[in-house]
């Protein structure tokens, strides 16, 4: 009986608990923020949301901003005409599963054969472009993942996190929370759908809400924001230009 429980608790830690730490703590094997000087990524999970989805992909539009969404392929399924908006309009979109369940109650195989590729082919049908970019819901991945879902797509955190998918917290504390976190390189994460697990229905109305406020002040902090994608492609292009300053003596070119 012992050996059992040991053996269950060694596989616990195995398959969950050592891919948390590694991933959320150290940070290995994932894209949590980048160090471009002067763009942000604002990104948004569970979606597309019929209500909130169209009014969020508005107010981009009206401030010139480029996002990506973290989509789940069942709502996908039920809402092409919103994948193919936010394509359309210049947006990233992201995998977040099929259903909004955590990685961690899957085999490694079932989960990316039934959520994570199931959810590309079904993006890649609607856009014609499959995606790269992929968030586990609740920032969960199991051993597994790292080893099979790394070869084929980059996983996504994000650096800051507002608690935007409860309706108790306003849209004056999300603005608040949202000045206060953001910083050059952030990749923030924000919910445009409130029907998942433990998240209110009518939050995105405060984030949406709360967001405004914050896109209208953001540029006088010289920040702009930028999909994912185009936020590592600056931070790629900073490095590579400073590495470039730098001949093969050692020596700064000036």
């Amino acid at each position: 009986m012992w050996t059992f429980i040991i053996l269950a608790i060694d596989v616990i830690i195995l398959y969950m608990i050592v891919p948390f730490v590694t991933t959320r703590i150290l940070g290995w094997g994932v894209v949590s923020r980048g160090s471009a000087a002067k763009e942000v990524a604002f990104t948004f999970d569970d979606g597309p949301d019929p209500c909130y989805t169209p009014e969020l992909l508005d107010l981009l539009h009206e401030h010139d901003v480029k996002a990506t969404f973290f989509v789940l392929g069942k709502k996908a399924e039920q809402y092409p005409d919103l994948i193919e908006r936010m394509h359309r309009e210049g947006h990233q979109i992201g995998i977040h599963n099929y259903t909004h369940t955590p990685n961690w109650i899957y085999s490694p195989w079932t989960n990316r054969r039934k959520q994570v590729d199931r959810t590309a082919d079904i993006v890649e049908q609607i856009t014609g472009e499959r995606p790269i970019m992929y968030r586990p819901p609740w920032g969960l991945l199991n051993l597994g993942d790292l080893i099979s879902l790394r070869r084929s797509y980059r996983i996504v955190l994000w650096s800051v996190m507002v608690g935007d998918w409860k309706a108790s917290v306003s849209a004056a504390q999300i603005k608040h929370d949202l000045l206060k976190k953001i910083k050059p390189g952030s990749i923030i994460v924000l919910h445009d759908n409130g029907d998942t697990p433990g998240a209110d229905r009518e939050a995105p109305l405060n984030m949406i809400t709360g967001l405004e406020e914050v896109l209208k002040e953001i540029p006088g902090r010289g920040l702009k924001g930028l999909r994912v994608d185009e936020l590592l492609n600056k931070e790629a292009s900073r490095i590579g230009e400073a590495r470039s300053r730098v001949n093969h003596h050692g020596q700064i070119n000036l």
